[in-house]
């Protein structure tokens, strides 16, 4: 009896044998948008929006990205850039865009840009921008490899590159450079 040759895997074979966390998932997968309403709860004396209710709402659209990029459940490492622009009143609304710049092994840094809209005059400014860092976690609350990221456009390339400087410069800060 003779033998036939090996077959050639196909691009499917190759995916199905490729661990998920390997195979680069484009930047447009974690993109999240998320709107939220400025109530009199959220404000303080003076009428603006409490920075604090600003960053919780920047950690959630954060989250939301990095878990869409990484299918796992993630978890907050750190905020290591948060800078408040412009004030936001109460009655205004709020426009948070997130999406996955750069990944490490079991890290993504996700950007979000925070703008505000005054409902009366339909203008929208920048108001506050972050950078964020959250970490993947197994089912024992481990960190997990995630898939790489890929970044398409010349602007997706230019936020990678960027962010990849910020992450060796974390990790020169935290005494973790190679």
């Amino acid at each position: 009896m003779s033998k036939s040759p090996p077959k050639k895997k196909t691009n499917s074979a190759i995916q199905a044998s490729t661990p998920v966390s390997a195979i680069a998932r484009p930047v447009s997968r974690s993109k999240t948008v998320m709107t939220e309403m400025v109530l009199p709860q959220h404000t303080n004396s003076l009428g603006g929006v409490f920075g604090g209710v600003i960053m919780s709402w920047i950690d959630i659209c954060g989250a939301i990205a990095a878990q869409r990029h990484s299918g796992l459940r993630v978890v907050t490492a750190s905020i290591d850039y948060l800078q408040f622009v412009q004030p936001v009143l109460s009655g205004w609304t709020v426009n948070l865009r997130a999406s996955v710049n750069y990944v490490g092994k079991t890290s993504m840094e996700v950007g979000v840009r925070v703008d505000a809209e005054n409902p009366m005059t339909g203008v929208t400014f920048h108001t506050a921008s972050a950078y964020l860092t959250f970490v993947a976690l197994d089912e024992k609350m481990r960190p997990i490899p995630v898939p790489p990221v890929e970044p398409q456009s010349e602007e997706e390339r230019r936020r990678f590159a960027q962010a990849k400087k910020r992450r060796e410069a974390r990790l020169r800060l935290a005494g973790k450079a190679n």
